[in-house]
């Protein structure tokens, strides 16, 4: 199943998919994550990724940045 590997990971500066373009987290990295990390893990990496994306994107909403992020991970 090695064509089932393909990694979806953010593009920055924009925080999209680098594989299907959609906002990241997109399902298959949020199930990736849930799978790879135990929950406080989950929540500490994605924390990182909230702070980092919003050095990135000084223009998003808070709120936006934290349902994105964190919301998912609880």
């Amino acid at each position: 199943m090695p064509g089932d590997q393909v990694e979806h990971t953010p593009a920055r500066p924009s925080w999209d998919c680098q594989v299907c373009g959609r906002p990241w987290p997109c399902d298959p990295a949020r199930e990736r994550l849930t799978r790879e990390n135990g929950r406080v893990e989950l929540a500490v990496k994605m924390w990182d990724h909230i702070e980092e994306a919003a050095r990135d994107m000084p223009q998003s909403p808070a709120s936006e940045l934290f349902d994105r992020f964190l919301r998912w991970t609880d």
